[in-house]
């Protein structure tokens, strides 16, 4: 009777702790949302998914560019967001075109921030998450231009943020991009992509993409995030990513 009491309680601990975790992973899309779908780009681009990737290509190009960090993160959310839907070379492929495609429509802002809006009106937190890696995308140089400012400004007001809420997002962006740590020295830079100076520059961008892939800020499932979380995986891409360009201008 003893022995059945104490695992009870122990029983009872694990599920609290696995209760307490769920709390705080947030899983925003599955499997099983999508096992049904017939892939079709019309499909994905008109999905909550593909509609966001959209807004990622006009965010991504609307300062005339899209640097090798961009281009990372970016490619890490496709295959992030190919995952949870069949056929997922496919659909990932899909995605590609999309966003090449829609980068170049700067004029259907207003149309593809609406429909999203009509999809994921219900759920604030995804919202929320969409707008912060939108701003992650922007800050990805270390400067917001006006351009960028703009498009992010109309795109919060079309998914109801105010623009006190917006200017906090911000503000939490520009105080995390600022705490991000100047490399002192380029054995320091070394040390965060674990590298080491006789590493080509081959290597050593394999262990920057492999690190990016790393600590990417993972749209899907964000693991044990808080409301900083895309913040937190920006300070850390950053430093990962001064880090491969002051060993990039060393080598020459």
């Amino acid at each position: 009777m003893l022995n059945i009491i104490i695992w009870g309680i122990v029983f009872y601990v694990f599920y609290r702790v696995y209760k307490s975790y769920k709390t705080f992973q947030h899983v925003y899309y599955t499997q099983a949302q999508f096992k049904n779908m017939t892939i079709t780009k019309e499909a994905i681009a008109q999905s909550e998914l593909g509609l966001f990737t959209a807004l990622c290509a006009k965010v991504a190009k609307a300062d005339g560019h899209i640097d090798e960090l961009e281009a990372e993160l970016i490619g890490n959310m496709f295959n992030d967001i190919s995952k949870v839907f069949p056929e997922p070379h496919t659909v990932k492929a899909y995605l590609k075109e999309i966003f090449s495609e829609e980068k170049q429509r700067p004029r259907n802002l207003d149309s593809v921030v609406s429909q999203l809006y009509v999809l994921v009106h219900r759920d604030k937190a995804k919202r929320q998450m969409m707008m912060s890696f939108l701003i992650h995308i922007a800050f990805i140089d270390g400067k917001v231009t006006a351009a960028e400012e703009n498009i992010l400004t109309k795109i919060a007001a079309f998914l109801h943020f105010s623009g006190a809420e917006l200017e906090a997002m911000m503000k939490h962006f520009q105080s995390s991009f600022s705490e991000v740590k100047t490399q002192s020295s380029i054995a320091q830079a070394y040390e965060t992509l674990g590298a080491n100076a006789e590493d080509d520059l081959k290597t050593i961008k394999k262990k920057y993409r492999s690190l990016v892939k790393k600590y990417h800020p993972d749209i899907i499932q964000a693991q044990g995030a808080d409301e900083h979380y895309i913040e937190d995986a920006m300070q850390k891409t950053q430093g990962i990513n001064e880090a491969y360009e002051i060993i990039k201008k060393e080598k020459g």
